[in-house]
């Protein structure tokens, strides 16, 4: 927004240029209040017209702090403040060393479960799936289409993702006030964040979510910051494409809204730019929503299992993961960014940041969710706390324990989150991040399952089946099995239950893959055998370990009989 002139129009409506000399801001009856930096006052110069920002005063009829009155008899008033450029060098420099150590650890152990799933889901695209949308799934065979069908190929677009994630938390604390410093401690945070070296390792639907997340986060201060409602259009458009990826995204629209209405300011809600963007989030979002409610909403009933497997465990450990996820030393600066988003006079906008958060936990609470679905709005915390931080490092002493604080972070996060170790010293890291020990095996499970299958004798096989527990266990046959030349894997797992039945026709033996949950093979099978078990080679404790591997004889009934009551979520 430019500065307004004397004459009350702007220097670009007059065709003027704008003045290089500083400009100083106009007393509006609000005593002097601190930026957050000693010695400088919210009426000192702006360093020049284009950094300066408007601040939108709540609109509640009540007398405000600072001596603001915003009646509904006029217009809430506002202030300018500045606003630092954008440190684009050395964020470029932290986001570039933050690539090259995903890339080069990005062709280590192997393909995850659900990148297997989601390579198979992308040679079936649809407008959704059972268990998510259909984002993710596209993604993939884009990704491995240009970079090839490996695991490195496949992870340039969680390294990719992630690297703008770094961004967007960089302009989050820019947004807030931060300055060069802060911008980079900013970046440093989210880089070596263990949450964001893990997503950014695999693709995933947290490694979007994440992004979307913190791109809708950054648009909402600044929309707070500047009240242009235009800025709704684009919140919708990150919002449509969130719920394209994961339908979590609504549980923060939920808790930012909350937030606005509780804090304010409340105009922003009354833009007419507020149904444009909602009508554009409902464009970009009906393909899927529209297949979900045509299938009867088979996603909620996967969320549903999600809460009711392991929602105990996830109330329990939600706050100690948070810690582990993110950092336990980044815990004094997102602490430190509550506080300053809750007490700094300069940030009362984006106080509804700072709510937003324990809102955003309460929800995922209360229903079950995993602790790291709240984790993006942690790291927008993070970003606020970094101007205090930069502030606290003026000391060179300071400095220095910073710096250590910082290498013993790198350490910490990469051995959690990236496979720096071997395969058969995972044991530790598993304990605290079991998706590192997904990785591992998938090969040596198709072997297993093709040596079963080799003793399948070769006149039944055209009439056999292989029918796995689960989609990781038929992706991996999918992806590996060619090369033992064995059919197409069936199972009753997620979306795989819509890619089947067998034909009534394949009445032969079937080769049972893993555990059958708790309802016995013997309902469905007859015959049934233990012939084999699964086993990676490096003895890591994951889920697919010591799997069972059992040849039935045939079916009980027929597979279109037996298919509803196989599939299972």
């Amino acid at each position: 927004m430019a500065p307004s002139t004397g004459g009350g129009q702007s220097w670009r409506a007059q065709g003027i240029r704008q003045p290089r000399p500083a400009v100083y801001l106009p007393r509006v009856g609000i005593p002097p209040m601190t930026c957050g930096l000693p010695g400088h006052d919210a009426f000192a110069p702006a360093r020049h017209p284009s950094e300066a920002v408007t601040l939108i005063d709540s609109d509640l009829s009540s007398p405000q702090p600072g001596g603001v009155s915003t009646s509904a008899a006029g217009p809430a008033k506002s202030v300018s403040v500045p606003v630092a450029a954008f440190a684009v060098v050395p964020v470029v420099v932290v986001v570039t060393a933050l690539a090259g150590l995903l890339t080069a650890f990005s062709w280590r152990y192997g393909f995850h479960r659900d990148e297997l799933y989601f390579l198979v889901a992308g040679d079936h695209l649809a407008w959704g799936y059972v268990d998510q949308p259909p984002l993710t799934p596209i993604v993939a065979r884009v990704a491995t289409a240009v970079f090839g069908v490996t695991p490195a190929g496949l992870r340039v677009a969680s390294t990719l993702a992630c690297a703008v994630t770094v961004v967007v938390v960089a302009l989050v604390a820019r947004e807030l006030g931060g300055r060069r410093r802060a911008q980079v401690i900013a970046a440093f945070c989210a880089a070596t964040s263990g949450f964001v070296l893990a997503v950014g390792h695999m693709v995933s639907t947290s490694t979007f979510d994440l992004l979307a997340w913190v791109m809708i986060a950054w648009l909402a201060l600044r929309l707070l910051r500047t009240g242009d409602g235009r800025l709704w259009v684009a919140m919708g458009a990150a919002v449509g494409l969130a719920v394209q990826n994961k339908y979590l995204v609504v549980a923060l629209v939920v808790a930012l809204l909350a937030a606005q209405l509780a804090l304010g300011p409340r105009r922003v809600l009354r833009s007419r730019w507020l149904v444009a963007g909602v009508a554009v989030a409902a464009v970009v979002a009906g393909p899927n929503l529209w297949w979900q409610a045509a299938h009867g909403w088979p996603q909620l009933t996967v969320a549903d299992g999600i809460s009711t497997d392991d929602g105990l465990e996830n109330r329990l450990l939600f706050i100690p993961m948070q810690i582990v996820y993110l950092s336990p030393l980044f815990v004094p600066i997102w602490i430190a960014g509550l506080v300053r988003l809750w007490r700094a006079p300069e940030l009362r906008w984006a106080r509804p940041m700072a709510l937003a958060y324990p809102v955003l936990c309460a929800l995922v609470l209360l229903a079950g969710g995993k602790s790291y679905y709240a984790l993006p709005l942690l790291l927008v915390l993070t970003a606020a706390g970094c101007e205090p931080v930069a502030r606290w490092m003026r000391d060179r002493r300071r400095v220095w324990t910073a710096v250590a604080a910082g290498a013993v972070t790198v350490v910490m996060s990469s051995l959690i989150s990236l496979p720096v170790l071997p395969p058969n010293a995972l044991s530790a890291v598993n304990a605290i991040n079991k998706e590192q020990g997904e990785q591992v095996g998938w090969p040596e499970l198709t072997s297993a399952v093709a040596a079963q299958w080799a003793a399948i004798p070769e006149r039944e096989r055209p009439r056999a089946v292989i029918f796995t527990a689960n989609y990781g266990e038929a992706s991996a046959l999918v992806r590996y099995g060619s090369r033992y030349k064995l059919p197409m894997p069936y199972s009753g797992h997620m979306n795989y239950a819509a890619w089947g039945p067998p034909p009534d026709s394949a009445d032969g033996p079937v080769l049972l893959v893993g555990g059958q949950g708790d309802q016995p093979s013997g309902q469905f099978f007859t015959g049934c055998r233990q012939v084999g078990r699964v086993d990676n080679g490096e003895g890591v404790d994951n889920e697919e370990q010591n799997a069972p591997i059992a040849l039935c004889s045939g079916t009980a009934k027929p597979w279109s009989v037996l298919w509803p009551r196989l599939r299972h979520y």
